[in-house]
């Protein structure tokens, strides 16, 4: 077999491969004398029809197969004596696919990017450091009342965070505009649901009173016909509400799966979530500002296929996460180039990191990371056991804990500081940059 390679790009090559014709030849004869045992022609006994006869009928069918065959197999052998890593599948172009000639093609495919991970002293990481204080939890255990709010009627005037049962008609230029009318909504006043001075115009209206509100529509709302337009609506009041939070009792423990310890044992098991919470909030800013900066320090190209590959993976997530009737090759691959190619990227970039410095999966790390994802099941010891009867879940934590390795050499070399931090400050998102 003939193998040369030319570059065609820096991730791009192209594969000229030479398979003698005797290889395919052997792989024809190979499949017409399996034919042969099995094939019923009429007149011929099974197993005795003559071989011309049987090269006669199935010939270019083997040979098809053959060549199919051979050139899978030849395309293998010549990549690894190459010592290519190809990304995806190759493009195939036959060149000479005559019976009783060489076998000549060209394969057209792109390798993985070579390269070392350089740059990690140059990373600068803020790594935050916070408690759960008592007033976080005190703010918290007022953040699942309110939740848990229930509505009184009441006859008194309505006020903010009052839920108001009513009616309403809106006019424009008084004409009755689609979508402006509904009857029986509830709606909390000050929650921001309408446009702005609807909620505030019922303010202090009574059960039974109707109002007529003139408001004008902002500039950038989202039904453009109605943008900056002055509409006028008329509201009837069926009921007016009051918010009435939960008391912190037995009954309202319950609802959390948490019986028979008292308000302590509540606080503790909040508690418990909170410092979860906080750990994987840190751990999770931490992991982001590694990666990115991974990503400034080691600029690779990504390959084509990769790139695609990952786009059609995030269409069809999208698709399963909004659904609808739209097929994932409906939507726009320009939705989906820019994430697709930080993950392929880092998928890289950590996979080189993992092989630069011979990192394999802490298994008692793996432990930790269950029995922490178990603790908050009512069952931790059947969550626990569960993962280690599923291997597929038991390597998909492996792999989360092996990338959390990659953050933890990468922070060995970086520029790291320390910084104190509330609560509130070390669990709020990260704001996505602003568009220019």
């Amino acid at each position: 077999m003939q193998v040369s390679v030319e570059n065609t790009s820096a991730l791009e090559r192209r594969m000229s491969i030479t398979v003698p014709a005797e290889r395919i030849e052997t792989q024809v004869n190979k499949r017409l004398q399996q034919t042969a045992q099995k094939a019923k022609i009429a007149g011929f006994r099974p197993g005795k029809v003559p071989m011309s006869v049987i090269r006669q009928r199935y010939e270019a069918d083997a040979r098809q197969e053959a060549v199919g065959d051979v050139i899978q197999a030849s395309f293998y052998e010549a990549v690894v004596e190459q010592k290519l890593n190809p990304a995806g599948q190759p493009s195939v172009e036959p060149k000479v696919l005559e019976k009783g000639k060489d076998l000549e093609y060209v394969a057209t495919f792109e390798v993985f990017p070579e390269f070392e991970v350089t740059g990690l002293d140059t990373i600068a990481v803020e790594r935050l450091s916070a408690e759960v204080a008592d007033a976080d939890l005190d703010k918290m255990l007022d953040v699942l009342r309110k939740q848990n709010t229930r509505f009184e009627v009441t006859d008194r005037a309505a006020q903010n965070e009052d839920q108001l049962n009513i009616d309403f008609v809106g006019k424009v230029d008084g004409e009755v505009f689609a979508g402006g009318s509904a009857t029986g909504t509830q709606l909390v006043l000050g929650s921001g649901r309408m446009i702005p001075g609807f909620e505030e115009g019922l303010v202090g209206a009574k059960a039974g009173e109707e109002r007529v509100l003139t408001l004008t529509f902002p500039e950038d709302y989202q039904n453009l016909d109605l943008a900056g337009k002055t509409a006028e609506f008329t509201v009837k009041v069926n009921t007016v509400s009051e918010p009435k939070l939960p008391e912190l009792n037995e009954e309202f423990f319950a609802q959390f799966g948490i019986k028979e310890t008292g308000l302590e044992g509540f606080r503790t098991e909040v508690r418990k979530n909170m410092e979860r919470e906080l750990r994987q909030a840190i751990k999770s800013k931490v992991k982001n500002q590694v990666m990115d900066g991974l990503l400034a320090a080691n600029p690779i190209e990504v390959p084509k296929a990769l790139l695609s590959s990952e786009v059609d993976r995030l269409r069809v997530q999208a698709v399963q996460q909004f659904g609808g009737n739209i097929k994932p090759d409906q939507l726009p691959a320009e939705l989906f180039e820019e994430q697709a190619k930080r993950r392929v990227v880092l998928g890289l970039i950590v996979a080189e990191v993992v092989k630069q410095f011979d990192l394999k999966p802490d298994e008692d790390r793996v432990r930790e990371m269950i029995q922490e994802m178990a603790s908050a099941y009512q069952e931790p010891e059947q969550v626990v056991a569960w993962y280690y009867k599923n291997d597929q879940q038991l390597n998909e934590v492996r792999s989360v804990v092996l990338e959390e390795q990659v953050v933890d050499t990468v922070l060995q070399k970086a520029k790291v500081t320390d910084k104190a931090v509330s609560y509130e400050e070390a669990v709020k998102p990260v704001e996505a940059p602003q568009a220019d």
